[in-house]
């Protein structure tokens, strides 16, 4: 029997015990300052993650973080290198017409036409997330939002997109304001015969609905590939969704990933 049983329950109980959720909200930084080296390890950690989860092919990808102070400019990674190698110290600061304000380069311009439009439109964005994930790829050349298959997939039920024109690789602003009026006030957009992007209030929420939202891409074609799937009724699918569609939770998935990579690769946050 563990010490902790055996010790009296007045010297281990709360003196006063409360709630805490994974719901709660997340005490803001105090300072600009702090706010923005907050965004920009998040932001790096999450390129590291999606090098984990696969999410790193070719010189696809980008993910994006607003920056606190300048609304219209946006933190984003430098292209060509690699997920995996990504540190703080490596993100770039881009400003509203595509200029490197901060940092090296070069910049991928499909990220600038795709984010920058995004970031003007929805100004409750704070970060976006874009790959060329394998089953985010297939379930877009399908040409259809997800269904409510599973709890986990309740989190995208009426809450995601269908971007259904695609004409070669995005490299103007115009066709990124599309992408965003598409996406209108919803957390992720399929974008048909490229891939899947995601929206959020925190660089957190974007990066984990990122993953989930790949995840029920995968999902749904192994279910279609076995059999006919049998969606989950609508009022349910509904309620599910505001269980587990807030950001908060996202927040706290991602958090646990967070601990790992940076316990593991310290060298990011440098």
């Amino acid at each position: 029997m563990s010490a902790v049983l055996n010790t009296p329950l007045t010297l281990v109980k709360n003196t006063h015990p409360q709630r805490k959720d994974w719901f709660d909200d997340v005490p803001a930084r105090p300072t600009v300052e702090a706010e923005r080296l907050y965004r920009k390890q998040r932001l790096a950690v999450a390129f590291r993650l999606f090098s984990r989860f696969g999410f790193d092919h070719g010189l696809a990808g980008h993910i994006t973080a607003r920056d606190p102070e300048l609304h219209d400019h946006f933190w984003v990674n430098p292209f060509g290198l690699h997920f995996s190698q990504i540190k703080v110290s490596d993100l770039l600061l881009v400003n509203s017409q595509g200029e490197i304000v901060v940092g090296e380069g070069p910049l991928n311009r499909a990220a600038f036409a795709i984010h920058a439009a995004l970031h003007e439109a929805r100004p409750d964005i704070i970060a976006a997330a874009h790959t060329h994930s394998t089953y985010g790829k297939a379930w877009s050349a399908i040409g259809r939002k997800l269904d409510p298959l599973t709890q986990d997939g309740c989190a995208f039920y009426q809450d995601h997109a269908l971007f259904d024109t695609f004409s070669g690789v995005v490299l103007e602003t115009d066709e990124g304001f599309r992408i965003a009026e598409a996406l209108g006030s919803q957390k992720a957009v399929i974008l048909k015969n490229h891939g899947i992007l995601t929206a959020g209030p925190s660089v957190e929420s974007a990066a984990w609905w990122y993953i989930a939202l790949d995840n029920a891409c995968h999902t749904q074609l192994l279910a279609e590939a076995a059999g006919t799937p049998q969606p989950i009724p609508h009022a349910v699918a509904e309620l599910t969704h505001s269980q587990v569609g807030r950001p908060g939770g996202a927040e706290f998935a991602f958090k646990s990933f967070y601990d790992i990579i940076v316990r593991d690769q310290p060298e990011v946050l440098q």
